[in-house]
């Protein structure tokens, strides 16, 4: 059930909060199951105590949040306190413990979710792939006896709620993080604007590029956990009426060498939103060719990766990932003019796509290329492994680079590899893109039966 379902049984005390940890628990404990690979850590008496908190004020006549008492997963990247982040790396271990709560963390607990533990990415987050060689590599949730990649960084984050051990999840996004999981599992991923979501008491990636967001299963329940992380009043979202709003299909960058699994699924989802009163437009937008150019082989985040890393390199270059480290080692040769020119080139490249969106109530393109290819293929070299991710990260991290918003929503029809379509906009029209999430899902999941 989504989230949305879950708040309405607890409200009407058909189900308890300790239900639902129990039954998460029970999931993530399956010997069968993926939940060693998924969580890096699970606070199962934490979690417990707070569902009975949350079921005993429910039957004193308390009325709560609508989050009250749900289990969701946080990523290992968000502070809580007396507990060491790692960010799904050896780097870490033995590191102090944090003091105190992310902010992430303290709203979602003064919106009464119950945190029930905290799960495995890429190590430090730099990969779309998902594949963590020190903790494991969750299975995707199609195919899973052929295993396939859950697509990073924030891997654990989509299994969690693909395989109900979390009813929905918290990572972040730097270059499609959320997304690229969420496409790929089937589910809903949201990227706000970076500075909508505070990310103090995060380990960063790109302080200049990394947002926080949710994964769940539906817009509604993405639009929830947004609503909590950016502390904003309550009030449910309206779909957007999709008749009479203008879509702009970006041709360029986007639309190059799709798998046909992908082509597909986004022209049949196309032609259903055209079909329900949208105006859809396929038009070149050149402009995001520009992109190459604007963070050449991912500078800006190598830069700001290296200037992090850079102590714990010294003396524990080894412990890394060698997929890992071997990108941010490139951002020790940047100097401080490499870096203002990104700075500044990125300044007009968000000029330059705001301009280009001016009369369209949003942009579509796929979240990604390629459906999940296997775990095996993506770790076999490093030339595969390098191939795959860049194509894994090029559509979501354009998004990132001109401070966009954009949401990942299931498009594929039943019994297929998962495909998502991308909702995106430019910056701080997080909520509007949000109401017309609401609307595009309604039209495109029909896709699935």
């Amino acid at each position: 059930m989504s989230i949305d379902d879950l708040s309405h049984f607890l409200a009407s005390q058909k189900i308890t909060s300790r239900q639902l940890v129990e039954q998460a628990l029970a999931a993530i404990k399956d010997p069968q199951g993926e939940g060693s690979r998924t969580f890096l850590s699970v606070h199962e008496n934490e979690a417990l105590a707070a569902a009975d908190q949350a079921d005993a004020q429910r039957r004193g006549g308390a009325k709560l949040p609508g989050l009250a008492g749900i289990p969701i997963s946080i990523k290992d990247l968000f502070d809580e306190a007396s507990v060491t982040t790692l960010g799904g790396s050896k780097v870490l271990v033995g590191a102090p413990a944090a003091t105190r709560d992310s902010t992430v963390v303290e709203r979602l607990k003064k919106a009464g979710a119950v945190i029930i533990g905290r799960t495995n990415l890429v190590e430090f987050a730099y990969s779309g792939l998902g594949i963590n060689p020190h903790y494991g590599t969750p299975k995707n949730a199609f195919d899973r006896g052929t295993g396939r990649i859950p697509g990073g960084s924030s891997s654990g984050a989509a299994v969690s709620v693909t395989d109900g051990m979390a009813a929905g999840a918290i990572g972040t996004d730097t270059g499609g993080s959320i997304r690229i999981p969420a496409a790929l599992n089937g589910l809903v991923g949201f990227k706000p604007t970076a500075r909508r979501v505070p990310l103090d008491g995060g380990l960063p990636l790109s302080f200049t590029l990394d947002s926080a967001g949710p994964i769940a299963k539906t817009v509604a329940d993405c639009a929830l956990l947004d609503q909590v992380l950016a502390a904003e009043a309550d009030g449910a979202l309206e779909p957007a009426l999709l008749r009479g709003l203008r879509f702009a299909v970006p041709k360029t960058v986007f639309q190059n060498d799709l798998s046909p699994a992908v082509a597909d699924a986004f022209t049949a989802a196309l032609g259903r939103l055209s079909a329900a009163g949208a105006t859809v437009v396929e038009l070149p937008m050149a402009e995001f060719a520009q992109a190459a150019d604007v963070n050449p082989r991912g500078a800006l985040t190598s830069a700001e990766a290296y200037w992090w890393h850079r102590e714990w390199m010294k003396d524990g270059a080894d412990k890394y990932d060698p997929r890992v480290i071997v990108r941010i080692r490139p951002g020790e040769t940047i100097t401080a003019a490499n870096y203002i020119e990104l700075i500044k080139l990125r300044e007009q490249f968000i000029r330059t796509i705001n301009a280009a969106a001016s009369g369209y109530d949003a942009m579509l393109m796929p979240t990604t290329p390629d459906t999940a290819p296997t775990i095996a293929e993506a770790s076999k070299d490093d030339e595969t492994y390098t191939r795959l991710n860049l194509r894994m990260l090029r559509n979501p991290a354009i998004v990132n680079l001109f401070d966009g918003c954009a949401l990942s929503v299931p498009c594929h029809a039943p019994g297929t590899a998962p495909v998502g379509m991308m909702i995106a906009g430019t910056q701080n029209t997080d909520r509007k893109i949000l109401a017309i999430g609401l609307a595009v899902e309604n039209v495109v999941r029909k896709l699935r039966g």
